[in-house]
């Protein structure tokens, strides 16, 4: 099993755009910084070893910091109906696409392995955790 943590808020990979004969991302200029470091971290992981070729079994937590609506007016409880999974914006599968981007190569040689997959978005230190698996 393989365990890749990146630190900081998860970026999601927008929709691509076309301006002036270019595809450009939502995003960008907050994605290629993000996708650097899931690619670092998983480089990290792998220690050299070469990208898995079986097929993937994939599971991604992302963690945003809470907002301070969540909280009481003492700024450290939370208010008894504060949620414990984000429910808004961005978007789980596009979270999952630009982490996946940041891997392939890596951990694995393409994103089309991944046969399970299993995210969630909660709140807690602004992050991602995954863990990865080859299967038979």
């Amino acid at each position: 099993m393989i365990e890749i943590v990146v630190d900081g808020p998860p970026i999601a990979q927008g929709s691509k755009r076309i301006v002036q004969g270019l595809a450009i991302e939502a995003n960008h200029a907050r994605l290629r910084p993000w996708r650097a470091a899931v690619a670092a971290a998983a480089a990290e992981a792998m220690q050299g070893v070469e990208p898995l070729q079986t097929p993937v079994v994939l599971e991604i937590d992302f963690y945003f910091a809470r907002p301070k609506a969540h909280y009481r007016a003492d700024g450290q409880t939370l208010r008894d109906n504060a949620p414990t999974r984000k429910a808004s914006t961005p978007d789980l599968d596009k979270l999952v696409r630009a982490f996946c981007d940041g891997l392939t190569g890596i951990v694995f040689r393409d994103d089309a392995q991944i046969v399970e997959l299993h995210a969630a978005k909660t709140y807690g230190p602004a992050r991602a955790v995954a863990w990865i698996r080859g299967v038979a």
